[in-house]
């Protein structure tokens, strides 16, 4: 039927998508197609049109590498390049990538030296994965993961981020330079506006060198007490100097709860065993200010969940929410966490 509306995938694309056989996300695969073609009549200089077949490139390399593990468990653990192996936050990150390896986690870092070698020391090559980048200043992947299939190397910073971010279900900072802070930040803003769901982040120091307790000051002390961040915004990340802590802050995240998808406005939150009378009235009364209108209520599995098969299996609790203030959305899942 024509509604008059101009359809905008070129129909050169979806011939393309059609001779390739695609079975599955056709509409998808059709826009993506009609982007590149768009993009190339655009008749972009070259240096847009490198960086845009560049990172093409390195997405579709990084998501083949990836995929095997779609199921696993992994942690993307944060540091400094320049940290020596006799530092004792070189032996933090070996430590707990050991333990979540034995727990059966898979460590996510970017290849590299210093606390990005210590965390594939500890969770070995098996159970590591590396995305590494090209600097001329750096010889390339570590010894752990070279050469090894789970390694991807990139150019662009932004697509490295993508897929230490993209993958994991738990972070772990340790201390570093300005890479560090971009990439500990980074994640920090994508959950804090809604652009990542909420995971554990963990910022890990030593004992007795309170690196990250001096960051958590300047949150406090400059941006919240300017307006600049809210106060809840605090709850985004949890500091602490033991591996056995941080372990167990990640691990006690999913104690309970299992994921989250939005079904339009509809926040759900699946979780193993819901809530009682009693547990949902203290989650209400906790956490009412979240929702937009209503109020927060047990759930069944929507349309949309059965039609992708998405955790058919698990009781639901579900809100319209605000679309703001993911610390305590975050504090609502340890209080989920709470009912096992």
């Amino acid at each position: 039927m024509d509604t008059g509306v101009p359809d905008p995938i070129d129909p050169r694309a979806r011939s393309v998508v059609d001779d390739l056989g695609v079975s599955g996300n056709v509409r998808l695969a059709e826009q993506l197609v009609s982007e590149a073609i768009g993009l190339i009549i655009d008749q972009p200089d070259t240096l847009d049109l490198k960086i845009a077949t560049a990172a093409l490139t390195e997405m579709r390399e990084a998501y083949r590498v990836f995929a095997p593990y779609r199921d696993e468990q992994k942690v993307s653990i944060f540091g400094s390049a320049r940290t020596q192996p006799e530092d004792p936050l070189y032996a933090q990150a070996r430590d707990l990538a050991a333990t979540l390896a034995e727990r059966g986690w898979m460590t996510v870092t970017g290849a590299g030296p210093g606390i990005m070698l210590a965390g594939m020391e500890g969770a070995g090559r098996e159970r590591s994965i590396g995305v590494s980048i090209r600097l001329p200043f750096e010889s390339g992947a570590n010894s752990i993961i070279a050469g090894d299939d789970k390694h991807v190397s990139m150019k662009y910073f932004f697509t490295r981020k993508l897929m230490l971010i993209k993958e994991s279900q738990a972070f772990v900072c340790l201390p570093g330079g300005f890479g560090t802070l971009d990439e500990t930040f980074e994640l920090l803003t994508l959950i804090q506006t809604g652009k990542s769901l909420p995971v554990p982040v963990v910022l890990l120091d030593a004992p007795g060198d309170p690196f990250w307790e001096r960051v958590d000051e300047l949150v406090r002390e400059q941006l919240i007490r300017r307006g600049l961040v809210s106060p809840g915004d605090t709850g985004l990340y949890r500091i602490t100097d033991s591996c056995d802590e941080a372990c167990a802050i990640i691990e006690g995240f999913y104690a309970n709860y299992d994921s989250l998808r939005f079904v339009g406005d509809r926040m759900v939150l699946r979780v193993r065993h819901g809530p009682n009378d009693e547990q949902l009235a203290g989650l209400n009364e906790r956490f009412g200010h979240l929702c937009a209108t209503g109020v927060i209520e047990r759930t069944d599995a929507s349309r949309v969940e059965r039609r992708d098969d998405d955790r058919v299996g698990l009781d639901r609790v579900a809100l319209d929410f605000t679309k703001h203030g993911y610390g305590d959305v975050i504090a609502m899942i340890a209080e989920i966490n709470s009912w096992v």
